[in-house]
């Protein structure tokens, strides 16, 4: 009797650790399963923009599928003018805006609308031709000091090319009272005045600079990114894209991985000058499939930007005292307000070296 109750013992101890030893087989997915990251949430991004080699990372971004890896659905938003790009991000008609940044967004945000300017799109920078001051290939002017009394072409009026001619003046001894400014309009108003020599000189970007010289009616001055650093232009976010951190996070993740997929393939330098880097063809098509322009001229107008997206934050400071002096904005902007570079801080964090 003995012997048969230590056998049902013995029996039913054997089958309690079999069951335990189950028990804990099954409970292990359920340990790992919880320990998987949570796939980011699904978001749709529209970017306004002008079909613009400065645009180029955000071209690279959607064509490469950088910012699908990350589950944004990045959509091009086309416009024809700048401005109307601010507007509608400020609205939220759109969610990023990439344009350039004029005295007529901070007279925008001086009247209360919100944005962000959150990632460089487009700088002024040592080396490398984007804007320049040009003159007649025949004019005696061969420095800025020369320039007192001249006419000088810019596009409009609180433009980006009448801050870069008032900076350079002031630079060099000179104001806006010295000189006539003379607004075109456009680009190619600009291009027809300096050939026709209805202007002294005026201020014109790439790939025209390289075109004009080819053609032999014009002659650089001096190129604006040896004579100041300047952000020219900016990535904008609306408020409520700025709002959903996670999502804008994840944006300015892809975009400067693009952003160094830009600068490595087209903006390297060797002894000084811009050589053609890794993928450079690639990018190439890519721009000149977005901005409808054929390859080579694209390759005369590609723009210096930061390899992680930085914004040169304090120009825009500078940019909005310099437009207060001159009275082209009705007030001066608080500039915390309206810039945000802890978003890109973390996503560089995010995307390492």
């Amino acid at each position: 009797m003995k012997k048969a109750s230590l056998f049902a013992l013995t029996a039913i101890l054997c089958v309690t650790t079999v069951l335990a030893g189950c028990g804990k087989k099954e409970a292990e997915p359920i340990s790992g399963n919880a320990a998987e990251p949570v796939k980011a949430e699904a978001v749709s991004v529209d970017i306004g923009m002008l079909k613009l080699a400065s645009s180029a990372p955000l071209f690279i971004g959607i064509e490469k599928g950088f910012f699908k890896e990350l589950n944004i659905d990045a959509k091009a938003k086309w416009f024809d003018a700048a401005q109307p790009i601010a507007v509608a991000t400020a609205g939220g008609s759109v969610d990023v805006g990439a344009t350039g940044i004029t005295a007529s967004l901070y007279n925008m945000v001086a009247g209360g609308q919100k944005l962000l300017i959150v990632a460089d799109k487009g700088r002024e920078q040592k080396g490398y031709s984007s804007t320049a001051l040009m003159v007649p290939k025949d004019s005696p002017v061969k420095s800025i000091e020369e320039l007192k009394g001249k006419k000088i072409g810019i596009t409009q009026t609180g433009s980006t090319y009448h801050y870069m001619v008032g900076r350079l003046l002031e630079k060099h001894g000179l104001a806006l009272k010295d000189i006539e400014l003379v607004p075109l309009n456009s680009i190619n108003g600009l291009m027809e005045s300096l050939k026709s020599k209805q202007v002294d000189a005026v201020m014109l970007n790439e790939p025209n600079i390289t075109a004009v010289v080819k053609e032999g009616y014009g002659k650089v001055v001096a190129q604006v990114g040896d004579e100041m650093e300047y952000q020219t232009s900016g990535l904008f976010f609306s408020p409520k894209l700025a709002g959903n951190k996670d999502a804008a996070v994840r944006f300015l993740q892809a975009y400067a991985k693009a952003t160094r997929y830009y600068y490595d393939a087209v903006l390297t330098q060797k002894d000084g000058k811009v050589v053609p880097g890794v993928n450079y063809d690639e990018v190439v098509k890519i721009v000149a499939k977005y901005t409808d322009q054929p390859e080579e001229n694209v390759k005369q107008g590609l723009p210096y930007m930061d390899r992680d997206g930085k914004l040169l934050a304090t120009d825009i400071k500078t940019q909005v005292d310099w437009y207060a002096k001159e009275k082209l904005i009705e007030k001066v902007v608080d500039t915390n307000g309206i810039v945000n570079t802890e978003l890109l801080d973390e996503a560089l964090k995010k995307l390492g070296k």
